[in-house]
């Protein structure tokens, strides 16, 4: 008996790791080399691949592939229908599996519902990406990035709410949720308790 819930109509391939109290619902199909974490919930219709590691506590919602090249920490949120990629120009009619770019969504980093990460990137800590966004370049952590393509407006407290600071420049703000400190100097956030 598995410590973790798996849906009838999913599929889990041998060799594949999921942590306890994971949740795997409809339709999902995780990948025999895929490596999952505690308390992971993959929703409807979600792909997992080989080469791929999900931190705990990690909420995948419907319609994701996390293609190979992926790689989650604790806590990440990837909303509806985002899009990873793995190749930067992929073709059907040549082999390109040896070009895989290593895509990483560091801790508690929130991904919109229809964003698209472009492979080869890495998502700060606490980063927000918008709806709709699509990401080319790396996001430094606690940044909120919004447009196409995504460009930084504002900074991000843990609690997930925008912080009242400019995108650059020097600031300070005390979140009201957590009474944590977050002080801007020049284009990085940095929190304190």
């Amino acid at each position: 008996m598995s410590d973790f819930y798996l849906h009838p109509s999913a599929i889990v391939d041998e060799g594949a790791q999921i942590g306890e109290g994971s949740r795997v619902w409809h339709f999902v199909h995780v990948c025999g080399g895929a490596k999952i974490g505690k308390s992971v919930s993959l929703g409807q219709n979600v792909f997992v691949g080989n080469k791929v590691e999900i931190g705990d506590r990690c909420k995948i919602q419907n319609n994701v592939s996390v293609y190979d090249n992926v790689y989650l920490e604790e806590g990440v949120f990837c909303g509806p229908s985002m899009v990873f990629t793995n190749v930067y120009n992929p073709r059907s009619l040549i082999e390109r599996k040896d070009q895989y770019l290593d895509t990483r969504v560091k801790r508690g980093a929130s991904l919109g519902a229809n964003c698209t990460i472009v492979c080869g990137v890495t998502i700060g800590e606490y980063a927000f990406v918008g709806a709709g966004a699509v990401v080319n370049k790396d996001v430094p952590d606690y940044a909120l990035v919004v447009g196409v393509p995504a460009k930084q407006i504002g900074w991000m407290s843990e609690f997930g709410e925008q912080l009242d600071l400019p995108v650059s420049g020097e600031g300070e703000v005390v979140c009201e949720h957590t009474g944590d400190r977050y002080t801007l100097v020049g284009n990085r956030l940095i929190r304190s308790v």
